[in-house]
């Protein structure tokens, strides 16, 4: 199990198919992780309902979801080498 405590960043990525990629090498290696996926235009409870003010005009979609991955801090040092040759879409 992962927790706070024993995990490790293995990656933070906006590209969807990168992700998935790195997941599916994880998976198939038989290395447990987790992922944690913000949605940074979603609004913040300091300013609610911005967006319906500022709409998205001029803002690059593609960064609309960040996707941070981790590992167990002992399985990163694999799972770093495993995922070297991932190349963003």
């Amino acid at each position: 199990m992962i927790t706070v405590f024993n995990r490790k960043e293995l990656v933070s990525t906006y590209n969807m198919g990168e992700q998935s990629e790195i997941r599916n090498i994880l998976s198939q290696n038989k290395i447990d992780y987790d992922i944690k996926t913000i949605n940074r235009k979603s609004p913040s409870p300091m300013a609610a309902g911005s967006r319906a003010h500022t709409g998205t005009f001029g803002e690059k979609l593609e960064l609309e979801y960040e996707y941070t991955i981790y590992v167990k801090k002992e399985d990163y040092d694999e799972a770093s080498y495993l995922i070297r040759d991932v190349k963003p879409r």
